[in-house]
């Protein structure tokens, strides 16, 4: 189970934008980073494996999800328990240990609040986490 789900619309599965409490800090960061961060690509695929931040929309072809649902999603995601294509390595929803599904695997074990940072490695066909 979540250690706190956020209660936000996007948590029950709305798509309206929400203005995120850390952007007022984003001000404050080097433009380089800034670019930096803009930059990089909200999905990875490599190996069978769909590396986002949030998840996916259960239903929408994995080639057609928007970047809102890859990087605030939790609902219907986290509870869905049919296959996605492809084994989706996420984020952002914290949790006490790393979660493994048969169609997902949840690392955001709340370093952002005081739990361990978790990193997956996926080598040689096993799966294993390191953790701070």
């Amino acid at each position: 189970m979540p250690w706190s789900a956020m209660r936000t619309p996007q948590a029950s599965g709305s798509t309206t934008a929400v203005t995120p409490r850390w952007t007022a800090g984003a001000s404050r960061a080097p433009e380089r980073d800034l670019t930096f961060l803009q930059g990089l690509a909200k999905r990875y695929t490599q190996d069978g494996y769909l590396f986002v931040h949030a998840g996916v929309r259960p239903g929408v072809p994995l080639d057609e999800q928007s970047d809102f649902d890859l990087l605030w999603i939790r609902e219907p995601f986290l509870s869905w328990p049919d296959p996605f294509g492809t084994v989706v390595v996420h984020g952002h929803t914290m949790v006490r240990k790393p979660v493994i599904r048969a169609n997902r695997i949840g690392i955001d074990t709340g370093a952002v609040k005081g739990g361990a940072l978790t990193c997956a490695v996926f080598q040689d066909g096993a799966l294993r986490f390191l953790q701070s």
